[in-house]
């Protein structure tokens, strides 16, 4: 995991909410990565997830979880 930069660019600080977003979804993407590096397993897996509301719903929190932190560390794009 030591190659795996998990704040790309070191930084949270996007020029618009909308680019914050975007890192949100970026920032979820890789927390699955992460805890699952074998692309084959994440494939299999994403057949799995796609068909679930449940899990829908979860990787939805997760990302607002995301984007949440990214706000607050813009100061809310004032």
């Amino acid at each position: 995991m030591a190659d795996v930069e998990l704040i790309p660019g070191g930084s949270l600080q996007t020029k618009t909410p909308e680019e914050g977003r975007q890192l949100a979804m970026k920032l979820a993407r890789m927390i699955i990565k992460v805890t699952q590096p074998d692309a084959d397993e994440r494939n299999r897996q994403r057949e799995i997830y796609s068909t679930e509301p449940s899990m829908m719903i979860a990787l939805g929190q997760t990302v607002a979880i995301e984007f949440a932190t990214i706000a607050a560390a813009n100061d809310y794009w004032k």
